[in-house]
């Protein structure tokens, strides 16, 4: 199968720290993979080396064809990069910025005028198109700034901590820019400390620690991974916690938490049914009852709290 990016056995040494202790990775064309990984665990190290800026050890990386090794400057003619901090020019307009990086990258002028206008218009910026970057939103700042990572219609974009720092608006614009160039074809591998914004956004989740991959499967699937649905029952009366475990365990194994009552359960809509039928039956009243599945947090911090314990 051919992979836009495809890493298998990545090594990486600091002096005596291992950043990276062969790293395995592949990403379908055209799908977004969220990174994920507690601080330290090689999430920045694997993007800078699949982008070129940095060697490794020992391995085998290929991006949008070419291999990062050998062929490092094909590879980065098909690529983009947003890191952390926004490199746009707040002296310049948003137009100008956007000529200026496509000058930067050897497009001739008539090219790069087309070009910014092009992103303007794709990522909603075209009413703002001679204003300065310092004037806009956090939002819209980082939208012109992954339009400049677009500058040459790249195979690949790599997005590195995009929305940090942004209020729910400016991360809601973000999110939107990034499904349009998903929905175009662009490859994103997105690394973010912002679980939910990976939940929505990617297809693939790949969770690493140490430098090694630890899960790597669909959101749904990462979550199911520590355990599936939960029923739950909060009773109105604390006499009632001990009936109404007895009417949960036909379901699945009660754990009682004050006045919470949960158990895992297979069939959650059938579960559901006779556990609400049951306590109907015998009287019993309660606070709130429904049937919720783990949350990516959840998720990645048992997975991770494995891995340290």
């Amino acid at each position: 199968m051919d992979y836009s990016i495809y890493a298998e056995g990545l090594r990486k040494r600091y002096g005596e720290k291992v950043a990276l202790d062969g790293l395995d990775l592949a990403v379908l064309p055209g799908t977004v993979c969220g990174l994920l990984g507690p601080n330290g665990a090689g999430k920045t190290t694997s993007v800078r080396i699949l982008a070129t800026l940095l060697r490794f050890d020992a391995g085998v990386a290929r991006v949008a064809g070419h291999d990062v090794r050998s062929e490092a400057r094909q590879v980065r003619r098909r690529i983009g990069l947003t890191g952390q901090s926004i490199a746009i020019d707040d002296l310049l307009t948003a137009r100008e910025n956007l000529r200026m990086f496509g000058r930067l990258f050897h497009v001739g002028k008539a090219a790069a005028d087309k070009r910014a206008d092009e992103l303007l218009e794709q990522f909603s910026l075209s009413e703002v198109a001679g204003k300065q970057p310092r004037t806009f939103s956090g939002g819209m700042r980082r939208r012109l700034d992954l339009a400049a990572s677009m500058i040459l219609a790249p195979e690949v974009l790599f997005l590195d901590e995009p929305t940090t720092g942004l209020d729910p608006w400016g991360r809601m614009e973000v999110w939107n820019a990034i499904r349009q160039l998903s929905a175009r074809g662009t490859t994103v591998l997105l690394t973010t400390h912002y679980l939910d914004e990976a939940d929505q956004l990617s297809d693939r989740i790949v969770v690493i620690d140490h430098g090694r991959v630890i899960a790597d499967d669909t959101p749904a699937g990462v979550k199911r991974a520590i355990g599936g649905d939960r029923i739950e029952v909060v009773a109105l009366n604390p006499d009632d916690v001990d009936a109404i475990s007895s009417v949960v365990a036909k379901a699945g194994e009660p754990t009682i938490d004050e006045l919470r009552v949960h158990a895992a359960v297979r069939d959650r809509v059938a579960a559901l049914t006779q556990v609400a039928r049951d306590l109907q039956e015998k009287d019993i009243e309660v606070e709130d009852i429904g049937v919720r599945r783990p949350t990516l947090d959840e998720a990645f911090l048992q997975l991770t709290e494995r891995e340290h314990a």
